[in-house]
């Protein structure tokens, strides 16, 4: 029987910085004084917008994958992985509001963790599969 605890803290953490960034886009609304529904209008909104926006398309891929692989292979390599997505969008998010050119390295190691998690978890479910 596995133990799920890390990959459940990991979630957690996600939540956490998922919540961050939705404040932080309520903080620079205020600081700027754009207010909803407005998308655009100043560069520090729409960069906090996208980082938060992006952040939940790669919440998408990253959370089901890495339950895959929990529940499948290895819970405690699956939340070490989800651990480390999370620091790579916490670079992410500083680097891009920073200077959005920047972003690269912190988007690729982010995604990084992503391919691993999708390989871990493929490989893990099809060799269940099989036997």
């Amino acid at each position: 029987m596995h133990d799920f605890t890390l990959p459940a803290l990991v979630t957690i953490g996600i939540v956490v910085l998922q919540l961050v960034l939705g404040f932080y886009v309520g903080k620079v609304r205020g600081i700027t004084k754009i207010n909803a529904p407005a998308m655009s209008g100043h560069p520090m909104l729409e960069r906090a917008i996208r980082v938060q926006m992006n952040t939940i398309e790669s919440v998408l891929l990253l959370l089901p994958l890495m339950w895959v692989y929990a529940a499948f292979g290895n819970p405690s390599v699956a939340a070490l992985l989800g651990g480390l997505w999370i620091v790579a969008r916490v670079w992410y998010a500083s680097a891009y509001m920073a200077d959005p050119g920047n972003r690269t390295k912190s988007f690729v190691a982010g995604m990084l963790t992503i391919v691993v998690l999708f390989v871990c978890a493929t490989w893990s479910v099809l060799a269940r599969l099989l036997g």
